[in-house]
């Protein structure tokens, strides 16, 4: 299992949508990776059987990352590596091969709190905000209002950004990616006419592209009017 940071200064500043959504979608990296690394695997050793995923896994990804001592579990559920805080991906290769492991306890984070305590899905009284922005169909008025007050048309980064690991990371200058993917094809500001203009293979190319045109273009046409 490993850690793949994401993080550029682009994605990390101004924009209305998530960090990790401003590059194109890291399935396709992960794709891509795997098919090389997959391959290499199968014709070195023809006699065992491998298998790579990452999200969709059979596994506990963030628990095995931090089994295999990766880094440890925030208060807000996710790994959080030294270098790079929260903002990598995980993704893994599981075989049928008898490997010598080491798993590690799994550690805590700072315990600060501050991710909990100044998450805006607490200070609006709702369970994620992240979830407002990808649910499909009319929003409510208090879920427009909110994606408003927090200006972003996709995900939320509040917890990451606060976090001191995060600040740690930023000071250290190890936190931004030197994965060539993650640098590339940037958009961290989009607008609703944006979309419409995509064509389908540049839409299907970025995170939130699973929701489908009409929710991320709900979104944007809400943070317009905002504006207007």
């Amino acid at each position: 299992i490993f850690a793949v940071p994401y993080l550029t200064k682009t994605s990390f500043g101004e924009r209305n949508i998530s960090s990790y959504a401003v590059s194109r979608d890291y399935h396709l990296f992960f794709a891509s990776l795997f098919d090389e690394l997959l391959s290499k695997l199968k014709n070195k050793f023809p006699e065992h059987k491998f298998v790579a995923f990452t999200d969709h896994s059979p596994i506990d990804e963030i628990n095995a990352a931090a089994k295999s001592g990766l880094g440890v579990i925030g208060k807000n559920h996710l790994l959080i590596t030294e270098k790079y805080s929260s903002y990598i991906f995980l993704g893994e290769i599981i075989t049928d091969a008898v490997l010598p492991s080491f798993a590690t306890e799994i550690g805590s984070c700072l315990n600060c709190g501050k991710c909990m305590d100044l998450c805006p899905a607490n200070i609006y009284g709702v369970e994620c905000i992240s979830a407002i922005t990808q649910k499909k169909g009319e929003l409510s008025e208090k879920e427009k209002e909110i994606i408003r007050a927090t200006s972003c048309a996709w995900g939320c980064d509040k917890c990451q950004e606060i976090c001191p690991h995060t600040i740690k990371a930023i000071k250290n200058e190890t936190i931004f990616s030197r994965v060539e993917f993650f640098n590339e094809n940037l958009t961290p500001n989009i607008k609703s006419t944006d979309i419409d203009e995509m064509s389908k293979g540049d839409f299907s190319s970025r995170a939130y592209s699973w929701r489908g045109k009409n929710t991320i273009k709900r979104n944007l046409e809400i943070l317009e009017r905002k504006e207007i």
